[in-house]
């Protein structure tokens, strides 16, 4: 086991490229499921989740071949095999993307039913109810969702739940609907743009689905998909967690591969903040404030206070909430932030209190007061992201912060501390 132990008040200053993203990436990874041939796929970052997916991929039939620069070569071989097993699916959530693309290929799928989740209840009710509405026969037994439809029928799919639309539930109904025959229209389908990545992905494979990024995705069946070449969407999570971090800061970071077309959101509310970014539209490109493709960050350190609400795409995401809670602890003021995704994510709200932050949680809603400075100090990492959010609050703490459970921060920011230390920061691993 490892800890990362971050040495704060550093300023961060220099260039730092985003990564591809892991959202986009492991639903693009478990299409391959449905292609004939092999596809390559640019700009997959090296993550712990990225190689559960292999592996379960690798126990499909799939041969998965990972090249230094990031490039992924997928090809199947054997489509015997329609078992994603426990062992394997039970470390990553984001597993049961192989259940649309393993019915719709091979008219059958035995997925295990994913555990459960820090960051609150999400069941794949939705998801079964969309492959049933395509014709697929459900049955659960002994912790698997066994689907079985040797022909699924096009159909219109309504994909609603209680916190608005499901990403993966949508992906998992459009992969199971592109060999299907005839018409499907996803209702209330996720906007996201890993989700429209994916849809441009089974495209360029020769799917055909329309109104890509709108709430009702429409995809008439193919007879047939092949491998292709695709580079995967920069990773807009990454993107604003590096934002957040330049801002607390008081730092001054270019991020190439820039991101800032799926931030509005984020940069609307860094802004509000006192944080100056500026991003490559017609006019900065031109004047040299933003060339194309960077994102220039700049701050004071000195963060005015903000309200933030999350919501589905293109409102604020619930996987930027744990950061701008760190930053908003050190804000000038008052913030509240409502959460309207996952209610009950906020797990980072007391260690960031052992911190020195003033952070009252009650449900869905953080009020955060504000405070001067923070301390170093031993904490914990609930999920993925609350570790992020205890990085940033580590950056600009008093003295040291250790973070202990640092295999959540594995599971999607690749070699993170590394490109902080090339942007100036004091942070190392060490074996605990």
């Amino acid at each position: 086991m490892e800890k990362m132990v971050i040495e704060g008040g550093y300023p961060l200053n220099g260039r730092v490229r985003v990564n591809g993203a892991k959202n986009a990436a492991l639903p693009i990874m478990a299409a391959c499921l449905l292609l004939k041939g092999t596809s390559t796929l640019k700009g997959i970052p090296e993550l712990t989740d990225v190689k559960t997916l292999c592996k379960i991929l690798n126990e499909l039939g799939v041969d998965t071949k990972r090249f230094p620069d990031g490039q992924l070569q997928i090809t199947v071989k054997d489509e015997r095999n329609i078992t994603a097993p426990y062992d394997l699916v039970r470390t990553m959530r984001a597993s049961i993307c192989v259940l649309g693309p393993l019915l719709g290929k091979r008219g059958m799928a035995k997925v295990s039913i994913p555990g459960g989740c820090s960051i609150g209840s999400r069941p794949i009710d939705i998801h079964l109810k969309g492959i049933k509405s395509l014709g697929a026969k459900v049955d659960m037994e002994d912790g698997y969702v066994i689907a079985t439809g040797k022909k699924l029928k096009g159909s219109d799919v309504y994909l609603g739940g209680p916190y608005g639309s499901t990403v993966l539930g949508t992906c998992n109904i459009m992969m199971a609907a592109v060999l299907a025959e005839g018409r499907t229209i996803i209702e209330n389908a996720a906007c996201e743009p890993e989700v429209q990545d994916l849809a441009n992905f089974l495209n360029k494979a020769g799917a055909n689905i329309s109104a890509i990024g709108d709430n009702n995705i429409i995809v008439d069946g193919v007879d047939e998909l092949y491998g292709v070449e695709y580079e995967i969407i920069p990773d807009r999570i990454e993107a604003g967690t590096l934002m957040i971090a330049g801002a607390i800061t008081g730092g001054n970071i270019i991020l190439e591969n820039d991101a800032s077309c799926y931030l509005a959101s984020v940069i609307d509310k860094l802004r509000e903040a006192g944080v100056d970014i500026k991003v490559p539209d017609a006019d900065q490109s031109t004047s040299g404030l933003a060339r194309d493709g960077e994102c220039i960050v700049k701050s004071d350190g000195n963060i005015k206070s903000v309200n933030i609400t999350t919501l589905p795409y293109p409102g604020m995401p619930t996987d930027m909430q744990a950061q701008f809670t760190a930053l908003l602890s050190m804000a000038n003021g008052t913030s509240v932030i409502t959460e309207r995704v996952f209610p009950h994510r906020f797990m980072h709200v007391a260690e960031l209190n052992r911190m020195g932050a003033n952070i009252r949680n009650d449900d869905a809603i953080a009020i955060i007061k504000g405070v001067s400075s923070l301390s170093g100090t031993t904490v914990m990492a609930s999920d993925l992201r609350a570790s992020a959010s205890l990085i940033v609050a580590g950056l600009a703490a008093k003295g040291i912060t250790e973070i202990r459970r640092l295999y959540h921060i594995d599971r999607g920011y690749e070699r993170l501390e590394d490109r902080l230390i090339n942007l100036g920061a004091k942070i190392w691993r060490e074996k605990e």
